[in-house]
C-alpha cells in the first residue's frame, strides 16, 4: 500500500472489491450507502478503505438517502458513490433523475440480481437494464457501462467517474452478482499510470459573473462547489442558466432539455465502448454483455468449430446503445443472436436497429443462474438454419 493508502499491484481480488478499489483510484472520496446483497461487499470495502484515504463513509438510513447524500457531497466538491442492487435501485430512481437535472457527477453501481420485487438477493439477474436507461421521468440521457470481469470492475469504475466528470452528470456501472462476486486476477498499476479527468472549474472568481449552467462549446456547465463563494442555485425544476425556475411556460425547458440530451448524444463516439470478436466473417452476431457474454464464448468457439461463422459484439458501453454499429452489421450478416439473464430487454433495442434487416433470436434467462452453453449454441445454430 502506498503513502496515499493507495494498492497496487497483482491480486487475487473479487470483484466487488476492485469495484471499491477503482473508486479510489478514480479518486473517490464520500461513499453513502445501504446494505444490501449482492452488492454488500463494496460498501464493507469502502467503509474499511475510506478512513484509510482521508475519505468519509455513511450507511444511511435507506438508498432514498443515500444517493440524496451522493449528490450533496458531489456539490461539496467530492468525487462520490454509491452502490446497490435491484430494490435499491428502483429506490434511487427519483434522486437519479435529480442529479440529471442538477448535472451532478457521481457514479452509482448496481450489482444486479433476479427479479422483480425482493426477487432472488444472492443470486444472477441482468433485468434492469432498460430500467436504467428510462427508470427515472422525463426525456433524458444516461451513461451505462457494463463489465465482465474483476478487472473490467476496477477499469470500468475509473472510467465511470471520469466521465461523470467530464460530462457533469450521475453515471451507472450496471454489473451483475456474479461479476460481482468472481475472484480473478485483477491488476492495479500505480496512480500516475491511470487518467484521472479532473471537475472542470469556473473561470471567473466567485461574484455575479458565475452562471451555474452555463455550458462552454461542448455543452457542459464548469461546476462552482458550494461554500467557495459562487452565487448557485440548485433546484430539481426546469430552470434557466442561473439555476433559477422558469416553469411558467417551455421557454427554459426547451434550450435545458436539449442540452442535456444533446450534450451525450453528440459525443456518443466518446463514450461508446464495445468488444468485437470474429465480426470480420461473421454470418451470425452474438450481442451480449456483462457476465452473459462470458457465459456465450465458449458456445461461440463451438459454433465456430462447427463451421458456422459467428463473431461477437460485447456491449462495455450499453447506454448510449451502440445503434450505428448494429445497423451497419444488419446490412450484411444473417442473424443475430441476444443472451441475457432477463426477458429480453437490450434484445429488443437490437431489434429495433436492425430494422427487420436480420431477424434478432433472444436468449432469455429468468435469472439466478448464467446461460447453459447449449442453450446459447442451439440459438446459433437456429440463426443458420
Amino acid at each position: 500500500m502506498s503513502e496515499k493508502g493507495l494498492l497496487t499491484g497483482s491480486f487475487f481480488m473479487q470483484g466487488d472489491i476492485a469495484c471499491a478499489e477503482g473508486a479510489i483510484v478514480a479518486g473517490c472520496r464520500f461513499f453513502a450507502g445501504y446494505p444490501i446483497t449482492p452488492a454488500t461487499e463494496i460498501a464493507q470495502r469502502m467503509a474499511e478503505r475510506m478512513p484509510q484515504v482521508g475519505g468519509t463513509y455513511i450507511q444511511m438510513e435507506d438508498e432514498l438517502a443515500s444517493m440524496n447524500a451522493v449528490l450533496g457531497a458531489s456539490w461539496a466538491g467530492v468525487k462520490a458513490m454509491t452502490a446497490t442492487s435491484g430494490p435499491g435501485f428502483s429506490l434511487m430512481m427519483e434522486n437519479l433523475g435529480l442529479g440529471i437535472m442538477t448535472e451532478t457527477p457521481c457514479v452509482l453501481v448496481n450489482v444486479q440480481r433476479g427479479g422483480p420485487s425482493t426477487g432472488l438477493p444472492t443470486l444472477v439477474g441482468q433485468g434492469d437494464m432498460m430500467q436504467a436507461r428510462w427508470g427515472s421521468h422525463g426525456p433524458y440521457e444516461i451513461i451505462a457501462l457494463s463489465p465482465s470481469s474483476p478487472q473490467e470492475l476496477f477499469d470500468l469504475t475509473i472510467r465511470a467517474f471520469n466521465l461523470s466528470e467530464r460530462f457533469r452528470t450521475p453515471v451507472l456501472v450496471m454489473t451483475d452478482a456474479e461479476v460481482g462476486h468472481m475472484t480473478e486476477k485483477v491488476v492495479i498499476p500505480p496512480l500516475e499510470e491511470v487518467e484521472i479527468v479532473p471537475r472542470r472549474r469556473p473561470r471567473v472568481p466567485p461574484g455575479d459573473g458565475y452562471q451555474p449552467y452555463l455550458p462552454d462549446e461542448d455543452l457542459v456547465p464548469p461546476m462552482a462547489v458550494a461554500g467557495e463563494g459562487y452565487r448557485i442555485h440548485i433546484t430539481g425544476l426546469t430552470h434557466d442558466e442561473r439555476g433559477y425556475p422558469s416553469t411558467n411556460d417551455d421557454s427554459a425547458q426547451w434550450p435545458l432539455i436539449q442540452r442535456l440530451v444533446n450534450k451525450i448524444r453528440l459525443y456518443k463516439d466518446e463514450i461508446i465502448e464495445v468488444e468485437e470478436l470474429y465480426l470480420e466473417d461473421a454470418e451470425v452476431v452474438v450481442v451480449s454483455y456483462g457476465i452473459a457474454a462470458r457465459a456465450a464464448m465458449w458456445p461461440l468457439e463451438l459454433a465456430r468449430r462447427e463451421g458456422i461463422r459467428v463473431g461477437m459484439l460485447r456491449l462495455i458501453t450499453v447506454w448510449p446503445f451502440a445503434e450505428e454499429r448494429i445497423r451497419e452489421l444488419a446490412q450484411r450478416v444473417q442473424a443475430f443472436v441476444v443472451p441475457e439473464i432477463n426477458w429480453g430487454q437490450i434484445a429488443l433495442e437490437v431489434e429495433r436497429c436492425a430494422a427487420g434487416r436480420a431477424p434478432v433470436y433472444l436468449v432469455p434467462h429468468p435469472g439466478g443462474d448464467i446461460h447453459k452453453p447449449e442453450q446459447v449454441l442451439a440459438a446459433i445454430r437456429r440463426a443458420v438454419t
